[in-house]
């Protein structure tokens, strides 16, 4: 058996959302390029997950954790 990976995830651009199950501590992250995809994204996984907004993320690192307003 092969040893598991120990190196971290490389987050790419774009805005990502957590998707959790009821009770759940850990989730799915999903990335979308654009705002108007997040809010889509938002609305597509509200009835299924507890949806939580993880940030902005840029060059690996996230650089704005509060959900931008839909222009």
């Amino acid at each position: 058996m092969a040893r598991p990976a120990t190196k971290p995830v490389k987050l790419k651009e774009g805005y990502y959302i957590e998707l959790r199950h009821k009770g759940e501590r850990k989730g799915i992250k999903l990335r979308s390029d654009t705002i108007p995809e997040l809010y889509q994204s938002i609305r597509k996984y509200e009835k299924l997950y507890d949806v939580h907004f993880y940030g902005e993320v840029k060059k690996g690192k996230v650089v704005n954790d509060k959900l931008p307003k839909l222009k």
